[in-house]
Formats: structure tokens, sequence, C-alpha cells
């Protein structure tokens, strides 16, 4: 049977209104937040990179200016300026395919809960160390001159920790970092729900 006239106009009108709406979305369709730009030409060149805001760097994003601090017995303090791994994403990437990492830096992994943190070295190609803080703050050891480009687990065996902070190897014994030396983070965000999950 064929439309009425009437049919035919509310029809036309239902869909001009429709076709008005869409139109005054967003263009392309694009229904979630852009991601920003990358914060550094080193971000750009790691491995994957379709996340660029993770991890976030020094200068740019939620943790802009985040620093761990050590407060080592018979000591001065040792202060590292850190990008923070807080996304799964970020936490399995860490600082694989990064050629250099300047002296006094390095990058904070945040875990939600405390465990036995285990690493390793594949697509890394620098050496590190590796520095495990327990949920009380306070360090719980550390795996010095990690090999790059290896498969071999880096852990502390038996022993939680909740958080783990990654420098330029030889870096902890220079600034004598080891185990019993209480942290302090400064500038880092809280742990978002749905991050800090491995």
């Amino acid at each position: 049977m064929p439309a009425s006239p009437r049919h035919t106009a509310r029809v036309f009108i239902s869909v001009a209104s429709v076709a008005l709406a869409v139109g005054c979305g967003r263009r392309g369709g694009d229904d979630g937040p852009r991601p920003a730009p990358p914060a550094s030409a080193e971000s750009e060149a790691a491995e994957g990179q379709d996340d660029v805001n993770e991890p976030s760097q020094p200068g740019g994003g939620v943790d802009a200016g985040a620093a761990v601090v050590f407060r080592p017995r018979g000591r001065d303090q040792a202060r590292v300026s850190v990008e923070v791994a807080r996304t799964r994403r970020a936490l399995e990437r860490g600082l694989m395919n990064r050629t250099h990492l300047p002296p006094d830096a390095g990058m904070l992994f945040l875990f939600r809960r405390p465990k036995v943190q285990t690493f390793w070295m594949r697509d890394t190609l620098i050496p590190l160390d590796m520095i495990f803080v327990s949920s009380d703050m306070v360090v719980a050891g550390v795996v010095e001159n990690a090999e790059p480009k290896t498969l071999t687990r880096r852990t502390l065996p038996g022993v939680v920790s909740q958080y783990v902070v990654e420098v330029n190897a030889s870096w902890a014994r220079e600034h004598g970092v080891e185990a019993g030396a209480p942290v302090e983070f400064i500038g880092v965000a809280a742990l978002a729900p749905g991050e800090g999950e491995d």
C-alpha cells in the first residue's frame, strides 16, 4: 500500500532531523577522546607506540614533574626524575627500545597490589638497575646491572614489593641505595580504576 503524503512528510522530517543531529557531532564519527601528540621524540621511537601518552613523560601528562627520592643511611638523598608506567601497556613496555636514559632519570612502575615482582630485559637496549619498593615506601632490594636484550627473570625471590624504579646501571650503588632506605614519590598521581594491573 503506498504511503500517504502526510506519512511521507513525517518520514522526511524524521530522516532530516537525524541527519542534522549526526552532522553536528564529531567529525569522522570519532566517539572517543583523541590521543595527545607524543611528548618527545624518544617516545615516538619506542616500538608499538599507538598509546603515545603512556608512560607519562616528565613535563607533560598526569605525572608531570614526577620524581622518586631515596634517603639512604649516612648519605645525601638521591632524586630521580621519572616517567610513570601505570597502564597495562606501559607496564609491559617499560624502557624497551630506548638507546639512552639521562643520568638521574628513570621509570617508576606502579602496581595496584604488592607481590613478588618479576621483570625481564627483552628489547631493552641499555643496562639497568631495578629498585624494588615495598608498599610501606622502603627499598625492598635492588637488582643491579640487568643485562640488556636477555630473557633472564629479574626478581627478588620471596620478596614482596609494590613498586619498581628502573634507573641506569650502577646508579643504585653510586648513590648508596639499598634495602631499608626510605622512599618518597613526588608528583605521582594515585592509580585510577583499571590502572596498575599487569
